[in-house]
């Protein structure tokens, strides 16, 4: 009973408010210089700018720097002129995001595998579980994104603050479907550890079983 109220309550607070949040019309109506720049992809006005001595890591109303913003609005090219004029690309905005993990959320591969080029960490610790772009990426199976990042040495084994690892998220956030097997294929194989439970102890596999996942089922075996 405790561990299904447990898993109750944690699949609520993963919907919750506390996810992601683009920029709103109001904001980017109100966006000037790097961040409006960056928000359209404009890398003339970006190196423009940057030459004239703009703040690379100004922050909007959301703590959101122009990479950020470039990363929300999924422009490689900005991303790449603001990094290589010196932004911080391993800046959190207000809701514990980098560009890596706003693009794992995406489910934009290429824009994963540039920032982490651009000196973007894969094993940062973002959002309000603890967590990582990899986790964050196994819980929407979005499994390429899931290859990249593994390829760029993000941690396998992280459990955020729910006590998960990318493995139980892939298995418990999931559906069972083609893309979540994915996932958990990818982890497996890349040496991701199938013992770690969660708080109650249930490992990914005791998950899986109960939920009737028998491809998942044969993979975590």
């Amino acid at each position: 009973m405790l561990r299904s109220t447990f898993l109750a309550a944690a699949l609520v607070i993963t919907g919750s408010a506390n996810a992601q949040t683009a920029p709103s019309a109001s904001e980017i109506a109100s966006y000037t210089g790097l961040h409006l720049a960056a928000h359209e992809g404009q890398v003339d006005e970006i190196n423009r700018l940057i030459a004239a001595g703009a703040d690379l890591n100004a922050r909007d109303q959301a703590g959101r720097t122009p990479a950020h913003v470039a990363a929300f609005a999924s422009h490689d090219a900005a991303v790449t002129a603001l990094a290589k004029g010196g932004a911080d690309m391993n800046a959190l905005e207000n809701r514990i995001y980098d560009v890596v993990t706003i693009a794992a959320v995406a489910d934009d591969p290429e824009m994963v595998s540039l920032a982490m080029k651009l000196g973007n960490k894969p094993d940062l610790i973002t959002s309000v579980y603890d967590g990582t772009a990899l986790i964050a990426a196994a819980h929407l199976g979005h499994h390429e994104v899931v290859a990249r990042l593994v390829k760029g040495g993000a941690p396998l084994d992280h459990v955020n603050n729910l006590d998960w690892t990318a493995l139980i998220e892939a298995v418990v956030l999931g559906d069972g479907g083609p893309d979540h097997t994915k996932t958990v294929q990818i982890l497996v194989d890349a040496g991701a550890d199938k013992s770690i439970g969660d708080r109650e102890g249930v490992t990914p596999l005791q998950h899986a079983l109960s939920r009737g996942y028998a491809e998942m089922v044969e993979l975590l075996k």
